[in-house]
């Protein structure tokens, strides 16, 4: 019994140092929620949203800037600004809350999927930042086999709004050797075929 209460301990403290994470590196947006406190004086905590111009007001600070910042910077930025109302530099804590849409957004720009069939090392599922490249994507997935036929490689991209699926045929030869000048990155549920070499290919 003591082990599982163990368990579970560890994985509550997990669970809170990856949100602690999440919150540390998040960069606040239009929308946003602010909760502000302030340890020697009370009477200053609130909560605010960040206006459209990416500021917000509180009191003895005036506007402060937050679009494109994380609660550390924020913080600081409030702390700077009120000191000269305390004997001592006051101890502020800033927490965000995302809007709906921009948690959304920043769930979606994590990590996309990328699926991988075929004449490939590590065929099945590969989560990889936005951004990545084929050529990236492909080493990160393991590489090609030597039964592969590189110069077919297959990027099946469907279309979200209309459901209508796009097959792009690629020399990842060419690509690799940097004979074809064409940078592919890759969106969320891209699909690469590597088929098999044929007799001869």
């Amino acid at each position: 019994m003591q082990n599982v209460k163990n368990i579970l301990m560890g994985l509550v403290l997990v669970l809170v140092a990856s949100m602690a994470q999440a919150q540390s590196e998040y960069r606040v947006q239009p929308g946003d929620g602010l909760n502000i406190e302030v340890l020697e004086d009370a009477s200053l905590n609130r909560s605010v949203v960040v206006l459209p111009d990416g500021r917000f007001n509180f009191p003895f600070a005036g506007t402060v800037r937050a679009s494109g910042r994380t609660a550390v910077q924020i913080q600081s930025d409030v702390t700077t600004a009120i000191q000269s109302n305390f004997a001592n530099p006051p101890t502020v804590f800033v927490s965000v809350i995302p809007s709906a849409s921009n948690a959304q957004e920043a769930a979606d720009g994590d990590m996309i999927d990328v699926y991988f069939l075929g004449e490939v090392n590590t065929p099945g599922l590969l989560e990889v930042k936005p951004g990545t490249t084929l050529l990236q994507a492909i080493a990160v997935g393991g590489g090609v086999t030597r039964f592969a036929a590189v110069k077919r490689i297959q990027l099946r991209r469907t279309n979200r709004q209309t459901g209508v699926q796009n097959v792009v045929t690629l020399n990842y030869k060419a690509l690799a050797n940097g004979t074809a000048s064409n940078v592919i990155e890759l969106k969320d549920g891209d699909v690469i075929l590597v088929p098999e070499r044929r007799l001869f290919e």
